[in-house]
Formats: C-alpha cells, sequence, structure tokens
C-alpha cells in the first residue's frame, strides 16, 4: 500500500466494461511528509467517497481491484480508503 494525495479526475468517454460506473481519479503518490514522490497516476475509486484534495491510500496492481468482487479490472491502483488522520514519527524520535 501507499499513500496519495487526489489531485483530479478523470472523464472517459469509453471504458473497458469492468471499469463502466466506477469513478476514475488522478492522483500524486507522496512521501512520509507528504511530498510528492514520483509521476501521477489514474486510481480506481474503490470506495466511491474520494475527491480532489483527499489523501488517501491505495493499492496496486491486481489488489488494487480486489473491494470490487469482480474477476479481472485492468487498473494499476485502487483507492482503498480515505485517510483523516496522519501522523509520522522518525526513528531518532523515538
Amino acid at each position: 500500500m501507499f499513500v496519495a494525495k487526489v489531485i483530479g479526475n478523470m472523464i472517459c468517454t469509453h471504458k473497458d466494461e469492468n471499469l463502466k460506473g466506477l469513478k476514475l481519479l488522478v492522483v500524486q503518490p507522496v512521501d512520509d511528509q507528504l511530498q510528492e514522490k514520483g509521476k501521477p497516476l489514474v486510481a480506481i475509486d474503490t470506495i466511491g467517497q474520494s475527491g480532489e484534495g483527499d489523501l488517501v491510500y491505495l493499492a496496486k496492481s491486481r489488489e488494487s481491484s480486489l473491494p470490487l468482487n469482480k474477476e479481472l479490472v485492468p487498473s494499476d491502483a485502487g483507492i482503498l480508503g480515505i485517510i483523516d488522520y496522519y501522523n509520522v514519527k522518525r526513528m531518532e524520535e523515538l
């Protein structure tokens, strides 16, 4: 799993049959200090509640579509939840 911030949405006029009815969002992965890390990617909103500005946690590849209970869903990432509170303690602080 990894953490990202939702930075936009995607509207498609044609989708794979298994993606119909699902919201696609553009997310920016972040590090433990919530700084941008890597390139943005498109994720399926498997919980149907995420929106722009939300901090979310995701799974990649096959695990990304497990909450959908469908056999094969073409996806690189899937949003599994919205983060309400985020706190990281560094080892030197412990």
